[in-house]
């Protein structure tokens, strides 16, 4: 697998409430979505970045970390191959990604995913 992007999942209690701090004082102006529960704010020149989530809606777990990656399937494959924990399947959600969550070996659970082009 080939990570593309990687960004940090920031457990919040209200996105609305703390954006203005990752906003107004980091200067991640461009907010590039916001699906109410998560939220990823980024600089426009620098491309860094963080993700606010007050919860999955529809994975059983809040994950630590979402890596982008070039192919989610062929990630999956080899996850299970590894024998990894799989948290999550393989699913193609509502909002058009497609994901699932594995568990690193320290615990640290991973939301690997790939958006629609």
């Amino acid at each position: 697998m080939q990570a593309k992007k990687i960004s940090t999942n920031i457990p919040v209690d209200d996105i609305e409430q703390a954006k203005s701090f990752y906003q107004d004082f980091l200067g991640l102006q461009t907010e590039e979505f916001n699906l109410g529960w998560v939220a990823r704010f980024t600089d426009a020149e620098s491309g860094a970045h963080v993700q606010l989530v007050t919860e999955d809606r529809t994975a059983p777990a809040d994950s630590a970390l979402s890596v982008h990656a070039d192919d989610v399937d062929a990630a999956y494959a080899e996850a299970q191959e590894l024998g990894y924990e799989i948290v999550y399947p393989l699913t193609t959600e509502e909002w058009g990604v497609r994901r699932f969550f594995v568990r690193a070996p320290d615990g640290t659970l991973l939301n690997i995913v790939a958006h629609r082009d």
